[in-house]
């Protein structure tokens, strides 16, 4: 008999936290038995609904201007997650990063859903706001990830001109407030279970089966995430 197993993640674009967690949220999946029958959904979640998108001025300006930090301690701790990244595999290249709002792509996620390639949709996000220095905000990017997921691109515009998955969004996020979602990535398992940050691969192995095992208690595993006040 196989296990169904629903893993819903609230996470958001451009927190590096989300594109580690992601990977090591991958290695532990691949460990689990055959009979372990996955469904996964990608929610959406903004650390920084507020921002505007810039493409005049770096990362490491944007956080020296909001968290007040200077400008050497935005690269230093930039340098730091793209040190943690390459432990998974990942390239981030800050220098590249464009400051973008990311309410659109999540419209773009959710649309991406009804395709059946949220995932797909979600890495090729993060690998263009964090590798290849795209601005996720921009229709004329998310046309380029649409092409490439072979999606309609003619619904893909009238979609995202339309605000159509705008409610889907909103509700996401209105959604992690509820549950007390105050950094990302958040995991929930099977409703039952609960992992915040990015944890180490053995902590998703056993926090999946003991959601799997029915137990009663709900538990919550914290890690390495990014605030709903923008630090990371």
């Amino acid at each position: 008999m196989s296990k169904p197993l629903t893993i819903e993640i609230w996470s958001d674009i451009i927190c590096p936290f989300c594109y580690i967690g992601k990977r090591k949220f991958e290695e532990a999946i691949k460990q689990l038995p055959a009979d372990y029958q996955l469904s996964i959904s990608w929610k959406s979640f903004q650390l920084a609904p507020e921002m505007v998108t810039d493409t005049s001025i770096s990362i490491d300006q944007y956080l020296a201007k909001h968290k007040g930090f200077s400008i050497e301690k935005a690269k230093e701790m930039n340098t730091y997650v793209t040190e943690m990244a390459k432990a998974e595999g990942l390239t981030f290249n800050f220098d590249k990063a464009i400051v973008a709002n990311t309410f659109l792509a999540h419209q773009f996620l959710h649309f991406a859903k009804t395709q059946g390639k949220q995932n797909e949709a979600k890495e090729v996000l993060l690998q263009a706001y964090f590798t290849d220095g795209k601005n996720v905000d921009a229709i004329s990017t998310l046309i380029e990830i649409a092409n490439q997921l072979d999606f309609n691109v003619e619904e893909v515009i009238q979609a995202l001109n339309s605000n159509q998955y705008a409610n889907e969004v909103e509700n996401d996020i209105f959604e992690a407030q509820q549950i007390g979602v105050r950094g990302v990535p958040f995991f929930v398992v099977n409703r039952t279970h609960a992992i915040s940050g990015a944890q180490p691969v053995e902590v998703f192995l056993e926090t999946i089966n003991q959601a799997i095992e029915h137990q009663t208690t709900t538990t919550k595993s914290e890690g390495a995430s990014c605030n709903v006040d923008g630090t990371c």
